[in-house]
């Protein structure tokens, strides 16, 4: 094994920048990596070694003219929800197989600039559609941690191909958790910019007032370099924001939270969190007030609505959303023998190509939507939507950000939670708020319970993103002196080691 697929990308970036070692030499020993240990983890729904392999080539030449980026000749890996011209994008469902997009999401656009090396699309819960990444329609992703459990979702595929250093960066989509529940179930770093910080151009939709493109990695400061790369305006977005970046990885490297003040939202924390959990997260708060910041209980009284919001806000917008999927112009087409009607070759096409959960919120948002219950559903969704986002505001103004753990518990066995959806949906609580109001937030790792990654989540007011790897980078600086480096090089038992 290559000792270059344990280095971060920020040491990555330097090596090749110094001529050290080549893009191509780190993108094939990612490759190798891939090629050992994915048939065990199914990280990944299509690798593009030839593609990736020139792209390495690009990158060696533009480090030798002189025109490099912070990033030049990284690899990484792209969830499968985002497109890339040529290269198959499937969102996790049998629907769109076969689909190669005639043109690049903006998200790779920008790594494509920056020279950064797309090792292939990495597994999802189909359509973005849940927590454990068992919902594909390709099988489920494992955790490098323990085979037999999940690796969180929806974005489970991304994480894993970190956890198991088949990629030292990869980019995920958070519609209500699906890039920090699995940072936090796999020990990574993921990060839910400020919706409309990132383009969602090309990003294939789910729920289009939630959904937002992401970066992650092993570091802070790793996925501050990400994010610095992908953010930005972007005139084809419509909800894009046209405000300058903050400077995330002046932030990362800073890490200085003296007389910062810190808010525990009491709404998630306490019951219904497991021990160890708890008790990983209170370390991490002891350790940010020993670091000089001023630690506040803070109260979100509508925090407790969210779920329920959230399940119904989300649902309506993918019924409307997926109803483009009908055999008419890309993707699967079932039973057109030249007989049936296209009407008959819609409806057998979506009940062969949608998996049971995509079809469960499929029918949940047609519902909330249909004559007679919109306001009693989806209408007052939105109203509480708006009390969220008031509880925000109104926090923000004591605090300079909120934390949370990032999950109830650590990763949970594959099948544990699958015949109970609202015990899956759980595993959300934290995060869905972030979503609905629109705000930035992070999950990095706070350590172990049972031999499990647990996760710390921080969240802050919209655009100031940078007030995430502050605070996160003075954790893990702190975190990652006990522990001799990131989280995942010290598993004894990790897939990949």
């Amino acid at each position: 094994m290559s000792d270059l697929i344990k280095k971060g990308a920020a040491e990555l970036a330097t090596l090749i920048a110094s001529g050290e070692v080549s893009s191509r030499e780190v993108t094939q020993a990612h490759l190798d990596q891939i090629e050992r240990v994915d048939g065990a983890i199914n990280a990944f729904l299509y690798v593009d070694a030839e593609g990736a392999l020139a792209q390495a080539e690009l990158a060696d030449k533009a480090r030798g003219n002189g025109s490099s980026s912070a990033l030049n000749g990284v690899p990484l890996a792209l969830k499968d929800v985002l497109t890339q011209k040529g290269i198959p994008t499937t969102c996790g469902s049998k629907i769109l197989e076969g689909w190669r997009p005639p043109y690049d999401a903006t998200v790779v656009t920008k790594l494509k600039n920056a020279g950064v090396v797309i090792l292939g699309k990495t597994n999802m819960d189909e359509f973005a559609m849940g927590s454990s990444t068992e919902n594909s329609a390709y099988g489920p992703t494992r955790n490098p941690w323990d085979v037999q459990r999940i690796p969180g979702g929806s974005g489970g595929g991304s994480a894993a191909a970190l956890a198991a250093f088949e990629a030292p960066l990869a980019i995920g989509t958070d519609t209500g958790g699906s890039i920090r529940q699995p940072a936090a179930v796999t020990g990574t770093v993921g990060v839910k910019p400020t919706y409309g910080g990132v383009s969602r151009y090309g990003l294939v939709a789910f729920s289009s007032s939630l959904d937002q493109a992401g970066p992650c990695a092993r570091t802070v400061l790793d996925t501050a370099l990400l994010h610095q790369i992908i953010a930005g305006h972007d005139p084809k977005d419509a909800t894009s924001i046209n405000a300058p970046v903050p400077d995330v990885v002046a932030a990362a490297k800073s890490a200085d939270v003296k007389g910062m003040k810190i808010g525990v939202v009491q709404e998630l924390s306490g019951d219904g969190y497991e021990k160890g959990v708890a008790d990983r997260f209170a370390e991490s708060l002891a350790i940010l007030e020993s670091l000089g910041a001023e630690i506040v209980e803070v109260s979100c009284p509508n925090f407790k609505f969210a779920l329920g919001a959230y399940y119904l806000i989300a649902p309506s917008e993918a019924s409307s959303n997926l109803a483009r999927f009908d055999a008419m112009r890309y993707g699967l087409r079932v039973g057109d023998d030249g007989a049936r009607s296209a009407e008959e070759v819609m409806s057998m096409t979506r009940e062969v190509g949608f998996g049971s959960e995509v079809k469960r919120r499929i029918i949940l948002g047609t519902y909330a939507l249909s004559a007679g219950y919109y306001d009693a559903f989806y209408g007052s969704a939105q109203k509480v939507r708006t009390l969220i986002t008031q509880d925000f505001s109104q926090a923000y103004q004591k605090v300079d950000v909120l934390v949370s753990p990032t999950t109830p518990t650590v990763a949970f066995k594959i099948g544990e939670k699958s015949d109970d959806p609202i015990a899956m949906y759980l595993n959300d609580v934290a995060t869905i708020p972030v979503n609905l109001a629109g705000v930035a937030s992070m999950s990095l790792p706070a350590g172990l319970s049972e031999g499990l990654p647990v996760g710390f989540q921080i969240i802050a007011p919209a655009m100031k993103d940078d007030r995430l790897y502050r605070v996160g980078g003075a954790l893990e600086r702190e975190l990652h002196k006990q522990w001799n480096g990131p989280l995942t090089n010290q598993a004894p038992n990790l897939v990949g080691q």
